[in-house]
């Protein structure tokens, strides 16, 4: 899997979302088998450029690369702009976001509202290539904005023409949200006609759907989003399905207590202590959902508000899960997250 110059070790990238994919956890997916991670959504107005929730989404310090910024707005300009700002703060890649389905996004005619307007598409696809031509311009999609009205073939043929070098596309329209199946005979036939590169994003939570998706689209890579969320080792789990055919073991509780310990420290420094506490919560959560015993331990996880109590209370979770077993033990014990307790929807 190539962008631009950019060789990717595998076919495996962690989706673009909003208050999830943050420095370090893009590290950290990186780290357990991703080729790429993309950044969640940086505004195109200049004037946040100087919030501390900005400067943190342009923080890109010690990231592996490629580092892949994602950008969103409505305005060819200003997102050239955009385009330009996060080069020179180290973007390698830039990727545009129009496919995010939240009301706030779409209500600026951002997001995946932009598929409605053929034309702005273009306008705004031109501006950014020209902007930064030393960079690829990659570009996230849906089908559509409805089911009436999926123009996805339409936009490759506008992204190949003002030479963005890779498409993203989400397999539901923005009116389905993420309600029902990704459409895969779409994503097929979108494969079908690109001379660029397609990702196929949306389901994919298992080595066996990533597989599924891959040979059943043609795609060149998987996108995978709330999946990795609290199971960033989910990469190494599907890279081994699709060079073997084997499912990995569960990892052990040592290994994940571990990995979750670093997490949260490099939350902690990130944010500082008190953001990182909330932030961090979401995570633990996430990292314990549907374990045997957790419930308890969420919900009190959930009243801590310092960096130590935080800490202990997850060693000692974690000591008396490795007590009870070497591997993590799930309600429903399988290796497939398809078993995992649905987690919070976020935009991708």
């Amino acid at each position: 899997m190539r962008i631009g110059s950019h060789l990717l070790k595998n076919r495996l990238i962690v989706a673009p979302m909003a208050g999830v994919t943050d420095r370090p956890f893009r590290q950290l997916c990186k780290k357990l088998g991703a080729g790429m991670a993309v950044s969640e959504m940086v505004t195109s107005n200049s004037l946040l450029y100087g919030s501390a929730k900005t400067a943190r989404r342009a923080n890109h310090e010690g990231e592996v690369d490629p580092i892949s910024v994602q950008i969103a707005g409505a305005d060819p300009a200003m997102m050239a702009d955009a385009a330009r700002h996060n080069v020179d703060r180290g973007a390698q890649i830039i990727d545009i976001n129009m496919g995010c389905p939240a009301k706030k996004v779409c209500n600026v005619m951002a997001g995946s509202a932009l598929l409605q307007d053929e034309a702005l598409v273009g306008r705004i696809l031109d501006a950014v290539v020209k902007a930064v031509p030393e960079v690829p311009v990659t570009l996230k999609i849906r089908t559509g904005w409805d089911r009436e009205h999926r123009n996805a073939l339409n936009i490759l043929k506008i992204a190949e023409n003002a030479g963005v070098q890779a498409l993203a596309m989400h397999g539901r329209t923005r009116a389905c949200g993420y309600s029902g199946e990704a459409e895969y005979d779409t994503l097929r036939a979108v494969k079908a006609e690109a001379r660029i590169p397609v990702i196929a994003n949306g389901d994919v939570t298992t080595p066996e759907k990533a597989k599924y998706v891959l040979e059943y689209t043609g795609a060149d890579a998987v996108m995978i989003g709330r999946a990795a969320q609290g199971r960033p080792w989910i990469f190494r789990e599907i890279a081994h399905y699709l060079a073997t055919g084997e499912h990995l073991p569960q990892p052990e509780v040592a290994e994940i207590h571990a990995v979750l310990l670093e997490h949260i420290h490099d939350l902690h420094a990130f944010y500082g202590d008190v953001t990182g506490v909330r932030v961090a919560r979401k995570h633990i959560s996430w990292y314990t959902r549907g374990l045997i015993g957790s419930s308890a331990f969420r919900h009190a996880m959930n009243q801590l508000d310092t960096v130590a109590g935080q800490l202990a209370m997850v060693n000692e979770y974690f000591a008396q899960a490795a007590r009870a077993d070497s591997r993590l033990r799930y309600e429903q014990q399988n290796n497939n997250a398809d078993d995992m307790p649905a987690v919070t929807r976020l935009a991708a």
